[in-house]
């Protein structure tokens, strides 16, 4: 089941470059980065009738619109696509191509944008959950068409995937699906023994990277000695930008991202980084193509390009320039809210995973009436709704997916709610 790469590819490449020139000039300073468009901007662009009419189409839904304090969270909606991003889109839903060549063209263009290894190329999946399971899939079944189209059925194949215990947590479900069984360790003697002929890979959670005695650089140097491929998913793991290429150079075989996070491509997009023919063999596995077990996991020609468009912005951004004004915004909040008698707050950044500035905000209970569980639920549940969680102490937010301005929504509301338990 050879990958087809005809004149298309040729043809993608040349309206890519239009596709970029068309978008020099757009905005580029850090504020406008993460400024979303207005909410009539698509009835403007287009005459609407019908749904969509009124340029909010949530609200005719009956759908609330929240103000977003938690950050790049799937249950929200990840993150808000950029104007370029959109219109790049659009552009790509005009025509028709062959999605296996646009596949393959794409992960060239964005092996080329971060300096990948040789050897290495990149697939754009439907999130980071789709490339985890595609991409063990392509290392059970390498390109043999019948082990595609048996999966889940492992006769034939090697059905072990190898684990640290801290790294279990429910997107590991992706890897069960494939029919595989995983074996869990703890040590590195346990992982040695536990290496057998049914052993196909060996996958690590960065964000589980402190929790577990074997770490990042470690794991996959003994994924080298072991002769067994490593797979290491940082769904959201940028910034720092460096992670897109950063593991390719430690040596792991495969790794995950999310498109729709910190990056701002479309949510439903996420990035395959790796060999190519674990690339490839991933793509077999993948839709386009029929009888496969990620035929479900379907990402169109408009999410392709879409991602690409937002690999290339993300790669030009400021993030110096962005990381001090998600401080900012958190200590414009701060501000505020300490002049209450009894409210603290603490900054702090997460060393893997939304890698962003965080506050947690705490409150003197004998001073402030208050639950956290509470404190969330009205806040949620107020005009505008705002999502900031609750911790056992106070709440946690941060600030990286506000719009410009919404900082000081959130600290009227949060001095409203606090005041008014004040003892």
């Amino acid at each position: 089941m050879p990958l087809n790469l005809r004149s298309t590819r040729r043809t993608f490449m040349s309206s890519l470059g239009v596709m970029a020139g068309a978008f020099t000039g757009m905005m580029t300073n850090a504020k406008g980065l993460f400024a979303a468009a207005s909410p009539d901007t698509a009835a403007k662009a287009a005459k609407i009738s019908g749904f969509g009419a009124s340029g909010n189409v949530y609200e005719e839904l009956g759908i609330t619109t929240v103000i977003n304090g938690q950050g790049t969270m799937t249950v929200l909606g990840g993150s808000l696509a950029r104007p370029e991003v959109e219109a790049v889109m659009a552009l790509a839903g005009q025509h028709f191509c062959s999605i296996p060549d646009l596949e393959v063209a794409a992960g060239k263009r964005i092996a080329e944008m971060l300096k990948l290894p040789d050897g290495y190329t990149a697939l754009v999946t439907s999130g980071a959950a789709a490339a985890m399971q595609s991409g063990l899939a392509g290392i059970l079944t390498g390109d043999n068409p019948k082990f595609i189209e048996q999966l889940p059925d492992l006769t034939g194949m090697k059905s072990e995937v190898i684990i640290q215990k801290s790294h279990r947590n429910p997107f590991d479900h992706q890897l069960r699906a494939t029919g595989i069984k995983l074996v869990v360790i703890e040590t590195t003697d346990e992982l040695r023994k536990a290496v057998n002929p049914q052993t196909a890979m060996m996958h690590f959670s960065n964000f589980a990277n402190a929790a577990g005695q074997i770490k990042v650089d470690e794991w996959v140097k003994l994924g080298k000695e072991l002769n067994i491929p490593t797979f290491i998913d940082a769904a959201a793991d940028t910034p720092p930008v460096s992670h897109l290429w950063d593991y390719a150079n430690m040596g792991y075989d495969l790794s995950a991202f999310s498109g729709g996070k910190a990056m701002r491509g479309p949510q439903c997009a996420g990035l395959l980084i790796g060999r190519k023919d674990l690339v490839a063999n991933a793509l077999l596995n993948n839709s386009p193509h029929e009888d496969t077990l990620g035929r479900c996991a379907k990402v169109g020609k408009e999410e392709i390009m879409g991602m690409v468009k937002a690999l290339e912005l993300y790669l030009k951004e400021d993030h110096e320039a962005l990381n001090k004004e998600w401080q900012r915004r958190l200590e414009s909040i701060s501000a505020q809210i300490t002049r209450i008698p009894g409210v603290t707050t603490e900054f702090s950044v997460p060393d893997v995973a939304n890698h962003v500035p965080h506050m947690s905000i705490n409150w003197d209970a004998g001073r402030i009436k208050l639950d956290p569980k509470d404190a969330s639920k009205q806040l949620r549940g107020g005009k505008p709704s705002i999502v900031i969680e609750s911790h056992a102490n106070g709440l946690g937010m941060n600030s990286f997916m506000l719009q410009p301005d919404e900082e000081k929504i959130i600290a009227e509301h949060l001095v409203q709610l606090l005041r008014a338990h004040t003892a």
